[in-house]
């Protein structure tokens, strides 16, 4: 069985005993209890928190735990470390866990998130978003302080909307991984509830309280209004350095009781003045451990009262007291990381990088469109990429062209025919979408590409590069035929409201 969370308490936990003590309520799907307590910035009318039965969010206490699903949250970070990522789905869609007598680490690591403990039993063809299909070693109402200490946390905000402010990679990781959709449910933990506050003053609230991290993927100032409005891997950037932090963990520094959010994102902005990710071949396992050491005995070797970032000192941020706990390479975490993927357990790194491995790169951008755009758009040469855009209007793809649709909408149809590559990931398209003669790759979701909603018919004819259609939301018929190699899932099955015919009879 696996044990994802060891060691002391994280965030919280000094705080949360004394919450259980005084009975903290435990909420259930859109839910909240009465009126907020300390902490809070206000919360309901008096009227609407009265009463039992389903209340509004804006009546949820701080340290209420409350049933969210992954569709409801917004995020507050831009940035992912990918490779942090594809680490959890490369172990998400093993059968080695099995394989070795126990249950896959998705089971324990939703148990944990839930403030559960970790995974029970698991039953035959049991799923994340079926919880009644596998148990928990802690039931629900009988959690503790060490149970909920390592649950995701989020922030009511205006309107009560749920305002994730720790969990982005492993709630990104439950939505990509095998059965993994925005209905997936899960439980968080209250920190705070704003939801009295006005947009501006909400998020001048959480600027303050550093409950927010406005960097982008080179470190560099961003907006609120550039974080993605969802989750899933599509709308996030990769910062490398927030990846190497991971894989620096218990080897350069450890997780201290207490934790500051986004303390990974800090030790990051630090590597970046001392080591050059882009001399690393961040692919190759031999490179990438080579940097992960090198980072991480820089890391090690900072005296405890260095500033590291934003005022906060190595000691705040977990600095370890010997690299690698005082163990050579041959031990410790450093060589549990070093493990080859052919190891009967393999290393974080191998995984991530067997994974990484199957995420199709998209082209080049040489012409990028972003917001709203209404009229017909034909993309005649080059490579187009719409990137949180709103389109109205027909979509024309001529042949030798590429289009890269990313976090975007599209109100009208979408029309290919000999293009070069073809890629729509984590967008919604409300009208037909025809796509024959590929040379390259088509890509509507897998690896690296979040899922799409289509309402229209899906017709896939005559390509040749190769096309990925995974876990889909389609209301209309999908016909597929004369693809070479036909269409594939990558396991993970596409939800049809209409016939499926062709080679997409059973994707």
């Amino acid at each position: 069985m696996n044990r994802s969370h060891t060691g002391p308490p994280r965030r919280g936990a000094r705080l949360l005993a004394g919450v259980l003590a005084a009975g903290a309520v435990v909420v259930g799907a859109s839910t909240g209890a009465v009126a907020a307590g300390p902490g809070g910035a206000g919360t309901g009318s008096a009227e609407a928190c009265a009463g039992s039965g389903p209340l509004p969010r804006s009546c949820a206490r701080p340290g209420d735990l409350i049933d969210v699903t992954l569709g409801e949250l917004h995020p507050t970070q831009a940035v992912l470390g990918f490779d942090q990522v594809f680490y959890k789905l490369g172990r998400y869609g093993s059968a080695r866990d099995e394989a070795a007598g126990g249950f896959n680490k998705r089971f324990d690591d939703w148990c944990e998130t839930n403030g559960q403990g970790e995974a029970a039993s698991v039953g035959p063809g049991a799923r994340l978003d079926d919880p009644s299909s596998f148990t928990c070693t802690v039931p629900l109402g009988q959690e503790t302080a060490k149970s909920i200490a390592p649950m995701k946390t989020a922030v009511i905000g205006p309107g009560g909307k749920l305002y994730l402010t720790d969990g982005h990679h492993t709630l990104t990781s439950f939505l990509e991984g095998p059965d993994g959709s925005t209905r997936l449910p899960v439980r968080l933990r209250v920190t705070d509830n704003f939801s009295s506050l006005s947009t501006a003053a909400f998020w001048q609230r959480m600027t303050a309280e550093k409950k927010v991290w406005l960097r982008d993927e080179n470190d560099k100032p961003l907006g609120v209004d550039q974080l993605p409005d969802r989750l899933g891997i599509t709308n996030f950037r990769d910062d490398p350095y927030r990846s190497l932090v991971y894989f620096t963990r218990d080897i350069g520094y450890e997780v201290p009781d207490g934790a500051t959010e986004f303390l990974e994102f800090s030790w990051g902005s630090w590597l970046r003045g001392e080591h050059d990710t882009a001399a690393y071949d961040l692919t190759a396992p031999g490179p990438y451990l080579d940097l992960v050491k090198r980072a991480s005995t820089s890391m090690a070797a900072l005296d405890a009262d260095a500033v590291v970032d934003d005022g906060k000192t190595a000691a705040q941020l977990g600095r370890i007291a010997e690299w690698n706990g005082g163990k050579k390479e041959t031990g410790g975490e450093f060589a549990k990381l070093s493990k080859p993927l052919t190891d009967a357990k393999p290393g974080k790194l191998a995984e991530s990088l067997d994974y990484k491995s199957r995420v199709l790169p998209a082209p080049a951008c040489t012409t990028t469109i972003t917001g709203p755009r209404t009229g017909p758009l034909t993309v005649t040469d080059g490579v187009t990429c719409a990137d949180r855009a709103a389109l109205r209007g027909p979509v024309t793809v001529r042949a030798g062209a590429a289009l890269v649709l990313t976090g975007s909408t599209l109100e009208g149809p979408l029309q290919s025919d000999r293009a070069a590559a073809i890629h729509v990931c984590g967008s919604s398209l409300s009208g037909p979408l025809a796509i024959s003669g590929t040379a390259g790759p088509v890509r509507l979701g897998g690896p690296g590409c979040t899922a799409n909603s289509v309402t229209g018919a899906v017709v896939l004819t005559g390509n040749t590069g190769g096309v990925q259609l995974a876990a889909n939301t389609v209301t209309g018929p999908v016909v597929c035929s004369a693809n070479l190699p036909a269409p594939d899932n990558t396991g993970r099955s596409n939800e049809v409201h209409g016939p499926r015919t062709g080679q997409c009879a059973g994707v």
